[in-house]
């Protein structure tokens, strides 16, 4: 069972659709109890990095998260905001300390004036290491992306994925049981569902 976390920032429904879709028990957690039984935990998220934090800290799920992913090894799948949540710090309307799982800072995409931002539709994600999220899908694969800002890692390791809008950006990371998209996979089609497959595939069958 995957725990989907409620923490008032957007596309809850489209997720766990997804992972019906594929028929993956999926249970949508409004409070850090609902972690607790689930084998892996996914963080979505549309928003803006202080309020993402500050709904996390309101509603309890920090502390529990640092039990269960940090301390526990729990399984962790983060999308869009819930990639950039994992930074260090965000600058987003302010600056906002973040998770601090993946240490860097998340900053305005900066593209050519050609170019606009938010950054809204379909491109390339190029893998650049080997991750068992994106089995079967090659070298490359499109991916739907709704975004301002993205994730500098001061670690550039942790990168398994970069996106090409006019400049390259972090597209994907892992860091141990820690992995998240800056892509929406639940809106990109086969592609997508194939990359939460992949990661619920890997889940301990015990839980």
């Amino acid at each position: 069972m995957i725990a989907i976390i409620d923490y008032g920032m957007g596309n809850l429904r489209s997720v766990f659709n997804a992972f019906q879709a594929l028929g993956i028990e999926a249970v949508i957690a409004d409070g850090p109890a609902g972690l607790r039984e689930a084998a892996g935990v996914v963080l979505p998220g549309v928003g803006a990095f202080g309020d993402g934090m500050r709904n996390l800290c309101e509603r309890g799920f920090i502390e529990e998260l640092e039990k269960q992913v940090v301390a526990g090894g729990k399984p962790f799948l983060g999308l869009c905001l819930g990639l950039q949540l994992l930074g260090t710090r965000g600058f987003e309307h302010g600056e906002n300390a973040g998770l601090g799982w993946i240490p860097g800072v998340v900053n305005r995409l900066v593209v050519p004036d050609a170019l606009r931002v938010p950054h809204i539709g379909w491109n390339d994600t190029r893998f650049v290491k080997p991750d068992a999220l994106f089995d079967g899908l090659g070298a490359a694969a499109a991916f739907y992306f709704v975004h301002s800002f993205v994730l500098v890692p001061d670690d550039p390791a942790v990168i398994t994925g970069v996106c090409d809008y006019g400049v390259d950006f972090t597209a994907s990371v892992r860091r141990d049981n820690i992995c998240a998209t800056q892509f929406h996979p639940e809106k990109s089609h086969k592609a997508g569902l194939a990359v939460l497959r992949n990661w619920a595939a890997a889940l301990p069958k015990s839980c």
